[in-house]
């Protein structure tokens, strides 16, 4: 008998649905997993387990009541996720992983937080995540490390790490992340678990409190792509509080099992297999290519020139950004205060006490690159060279549907194993940076486990808004192999 805390997002809706459990069983369960297991994982910042209790119980009652008199129930009613702790919930703290935040309580709902909940979703509580969603590891959280569940001793990935490991711990069926510079895809690669990181625009950034505006994308990591899917289609769409949400129709996913993929096209781009990659995970992703083959998609090699650009374009533009995002935190409006005589020491002190260090670093990277006599040269070249980056990706998705590639360059490193080389850090995300410059989506998903069982993922980025096509390549994959479906030990 499956346990309830095994159920995938899509197999505990159709539990609920078919009675054969009420939201109060699914969320107890969770709950009762996350109490015994969350002491060595510590996947979550602020846990609402009295809150999702009576959501729970609310939902059950309103389900209920909405079948005798035969009408629509809300599609997730009852679906208990976590979200990450960058995305507001009102009345639900939110710290950014940061201490200046320690105490703040919105009023106010993240809009692809809130379609969910008028889906019905039960909240689990707020995810772990590096300071500002700055990272590659949430080793950068002003409050603890959250730890891999294949893995104790090494990290979940960045910085939606602690959502990735609440997926794969069983704690949530689903959880939202955000991807800045690859923040989804690369904790999914790391604790073998789906995700998606949609085009730039096609879901709300209202409430997503903001890191890197013109970068930041709200996504989704699930046990596989059906529940990514499932999720997405009601997060994404036009929203009139954020001017950046594109005012187009979503497309209804219909993911079946089909695996005949012949007349897809997917391209792989040279660029992306560079020296320095773990055998293993170069090995697995190309197998895995090789696997779209045998399905009948055709494969074809090409080139994305300007990627060896993406990592100081991106490291030019995402720190300036956050220069200008995070010079809200002031100390005098909301956040941490450090109460002194001076006003401008109130600044300093309130800022240097609020902020870890790898934020600072960022804020001062990104105010010199924007400073008088450095900004054409710095900020401004790389703005250029980011349209000669998506310029590429335009050019080769006019022969190909969607490209194949690696997420990270190894698999899950061991805790403190970069926290001394900032660059080495930066360098796991060479992979995914480029799709966040350029606006595309891109899916994630488990192809493979290298010789220490640690989970190696691969990416398959398309056009813009063409999410539906990557959903539907990366199902049928899904349907053909297991790798999505293993979990860690405990």
């Amino acid at each position: 008998m499956t346990e309830l805390t095994d159920l995938t997002a899509a197999g505990a809706v159709e539990a609920l649905n078919t009675g054969k459990c009420s939201s109060l069983e699914l969320t107890s369960s969770l709950l009762k997993r996350t109490d015994d297991l969350e002491p060595s994982i510590k996947a979550y910042i602020t846990r609402t387990p009295e809150l999702a209790l009576q959501q729970a119980k609310s939902s059950d009652e309103k389900r209920a009541s909405l079948r005798k008199t035969n009408s629509p129930i809300p599609r997730l009613l009852g679906l208990p996720i976590a979200v990450k702790d960058v995305l507001t919930v009102s009345g639900i703290r939110c710290t950014c992983g940061s201490k200046i935040l320690e105490n703040y309580t919105p009023v106010y709902t993240a809009t692809c937080v809130q379609k969910l909940q008028d889906a019905g979703v039960v909240i689990l509580g707020k995810t772990n995540t590096d300071e500002f969603a700055m990272g590659s590891s949430t080793e950068n959280s002003a409050y603890f490390t959250t730890r891999n569940p294949w893995d104790h001793e090494r990290v979940p990935g960045g910085s939606s790490g602690g959502s990735a490991a609440a997926v794969a711990a069983h704690f949530a069926p689903a959880a939202l992340g955000t991807d800045t510079g690859g923040s989804v895809r690369q904790p999914a690669s790391f604790c073998g678990v789906t995700g998606i990181k949609p085009t730039y625009g096609r879901v709300s950034r209202y409430g997503l409190i903001a890191y890197g505006s013109s970068l930041d994308s709200a996504g989704v990591l699930a046990r596989n792509v059906e529940d990514t899917a499932l999720l997405f289609e009601i997060m994404a769409g036009y929203d009139i509080k954020d001017a950046t949400s594109m005012e187009l129709p979503v497309p209804t996913i219909q993911l079946d099992g089909k695996t005949d993929l012949r007349g897809l096209r997917i391209g792989v781009p040279r660029e992306y297999f560079i020296k320095g990659i773990q055998p293993e995970v170069e090995k697995a992703v190309r197998t895995a290519i090789a696997r779209f083959a045998e399905m009948g998609a055709e494969i074809k090699e090409v080139s994305l020139p300007h990627t060896e650009y993406a990592l100081p374009v991106y490291y030019l533009i995402a720190p300036a950004e956050a220069s200008a995002n995070l010079a809200r935190y002031d100390g005098v409006r909301f956040g941490l205060r450090v109460n002194t005589e001076s006003n401008i020491e109130m600044f300093k002190k309130s800022r240097g006490a609020g902020f870890g260090s790898e934020v600072k670093r960022r804020i001062m990277l990104g105010t010199y690159a924007l400073s008088a006599g450095y900004y054409d040269a710095y900020y401004g070249q790389a703005q250029k060279v980011r349209t000669l980056i998506k310029q590429d990706f335009d050019s080769v998705f006019t022969s190909v549907d969607m490209i194949a590639a690696p997420i990270a360059p190894t698999t899950a490193f061991k805790r403190g194993a970069h926290t001394e080389d900032p660059l080495a850090m930066y360098l796991e995300d060479v992979f995914t940076l480029p799709a966040n410059l350029a606006g595309v989506p891109g899916l994630a998903f488990c192809c493979g486990f290298d010789n220490q069982g640690l989970p190696i993922g691969m990416q398959l980025m398309g056009a813009h808004y063409k999410e539906d096509a990557l959903f539907k390549a990366g199902h049928a994959y899904q349907q053909v192999t297991d790798w999505h479906t293993r979990r860690p030990r405990g």
